[in-house]
């Protein structure tokens, strides 16, 4: 980045977040990085292609900029690629105006002994998010059955026990599990399963419809790939729909992630991960 001045990337740094500032849900990096050509103008220089990754060269100086930006707890980027703005980020975007300001306020608070690895954490970074993508694209272009068939496998993984799964041929309705606490059902509360795969967002209307098949002993999970409203995720935050849990694409392979030690290896072998380690530099 020695081409590009402070207060260049100070003015990209704030491209980013007012790129973000009205996302409370974040953005993808692809994403903002898609969006930063249409927020600021950029140079010649900046779109060229960078000849180490094949990509536009702003694309590696923001990467490598907002490093600091997330070591200084401004920015939050997590492991799927997604950026965040956190409260102390937007505190401190209003009280640094002048962007070269605000960059080199990061900077202070980047000390030397981060400095001297950024090109290590942008490949962890991109690694994450590559790696997410894939994981993602290959859970989407799955069909129903195969969907509910790893959801009935991690259950298995963390402790439930299936008492009824809809068959592959039989039309879809509300339910595609019924799950209880214990193999015998002796204790009180079961869990219906809705699997909703490659359709729009969970609605307010499609979580109380599926809420009102319930019963007073019985719990309601919703599986959907498509994601939730904001509303609907409200909802069910806010305590009105308490009955009814949530998870997500992202949720679930955090869940399979975590229980992939408990999965046999038929189950395994439905969505197979192996794990690849990088340098990874701590904070403290």
């Amino acid at each position: 980045m020695s081409d590009i001045t402070l207060q260049r990337v100070g003015e990209l740094l704030r491209g980013v977040f007012e790129i973000l500032w009205n996302k409370p849900e974040g953005l993808t990096a692809k994403e903002v990085l898609r969006q930063i050509p249409e927020t600021i103008k950029l140079t010649e220089y900046e779109l060229s292609l960078s000849p180490s990754t094949n990509a536009p060269r702003y694309e590696r100086i923001v990467r490598l900029a907002t490093i600091p930006l997330a070591r200084a707890g401004w920015l939050i980027k997590n492991d799927k690629g997604r950026w965040f703005i956190t409260e102390e980020g937007r505190q401190s975007s209003k009280r640094y105006t002048n962007v070269q300001d605000f960059y080199k306020e990061v900077l202070r608070l980047y000390d030397e002994r981060r400095q001297i690895v950024p090109e290590s954490v942008m490949t962890l970074e991109l690694a994450q998010e590559m790696a997410w993508e894939q994981v993602k694209r290959y859970l989407l272009q799955m069909k129903h059955p195969e969907l509910q068939t790893l959801l009935t496998n991690l259950l298995q993984a963390m402790g439930y026990h299936i008492a009824w799964s809809v068959p592959s041929e039989r039309q879809r309705g509300l339910v595609d599990l019924v799950v209880q606490l214990d193999p015998l059902g002796m204790k009180n509360k079961r869990v219906f399963v809705q699997i909703k795969h490659k359709g729009q967002a969970i609605t307010m209307e499609g979580l109380r419809s599926f809420s009102s098949i319930l019963g007073a002993d019985e719990l309601g999970l919703i599986f959907s790939t498509g994601g939730f409203t904001s509303e609907a995720t409200h909802e069910m935050n806010a305590g009105a729909s308490q009955k009814v849990n949530s998870l997500d694409l992202a949720g679930f392979f955090d869940l399979w992630r975590k229980y992939y030690p408990e999965l046999n290896q038929e189950a395994r072998a439905l969505l197979p991960l192996r794990a690849i380690h990088f340098l990874s530099i701590s904070d403290t």
